[in-house]
């Protein structure tokens, strides 16, 4: 059974922070054709935050992320923020007293931070509305979807990851129906949802560093 350690798992999130600090100029720069323009520099603020909350400390992947949920609840202003800030929270009561995190615990991070977000007024939105939800939706189903036929933890990250991609992409051709860029209207169409980008992001980021500690095990 392909598994890691949830004391090992602080890594997955140095990692994430990385890839969110790589790409923060990418994002601002997404946002800024039908957004405010500050997407990347608030979210690289929240990270890097978190980062320097976890340097020299030992703990593990369950704690790492209730840093980064309190981190992004508390220091991030807009929507994205709290957004995040519940999404990862929900993931970190998932694995909490888990010693193994294996594919189905996984499922279980996933489901719960999908459905923390309904506490935000976002959980209205749904697939074609061009938010987040177009690209962590699929990738969910999709993860699951894998699971239940069998695949092991490795192949069903794989499934998320294209699905996460493919639902990314899919809202360049959305009309934004929710948030800030539905006052757009129909200009809003031909344009990335930095929220959807960002969430792509973060579950890849997630996923290949799982991949690599289970290859590394």
């Amino acid at each position: 059974m392909q598994y890691f350690l949830n004391s090992n798992g602080v890594v997955i999130i140095y990692d994430l922070i990385k890839t969110i600090q790589d790409n923060a100029l990418r994002l601002s720069e997404i946002d800024g054709a039908i957004g405010d323009g500050d997407h990347g520099i608030n979210m690289n603020k929240g990270f890097t935050l978190c980062k320097e909350r976890l340097i020299g400390e030992q703990i593990n992947l369950s704690t790492a992320l209730n840093v980064l949920s309190e981190t992004l609840l508390n220091e991030i202003g807009g929507a994205m923020g709290p957004l995040y800030g519940m999404f990862f929270f929900g993931m970190s009561n998932a694995c909490n007293n888990k010693k193994q995190i294996d594919s189905i615990v996984f499922k279980d991070m996933l489901e719960t931070a999908v459905s923390e977000l309904s506490e935000i007024d976002l959980s209205k939105a749904k697939i074609g509305d061009k938010t987040m939800m177009d690209t962590l939706i699929p990738a969910v189903e999709a993860y699951k979807t894998a699971i239940n036929n069998r695949k092991n933890f490795i192949e069903a990250l794989e499934e998320m990851k294209i699905a996460a991609e493919k639902g990314k992409e899919s809202t360049k051709e959305l009309i934004a129906k929710v948030g800030r860029a539905s006052r757009l209207g129909e200009r809003s169409k031909g344009f990335l949802d930095v929220g959807a980008v960002s969430s792509w992001l973060i579950l890849k980021s997630m996923a290949d560093s799982i991949i690599q500690i289970i290859i590394n095990n």
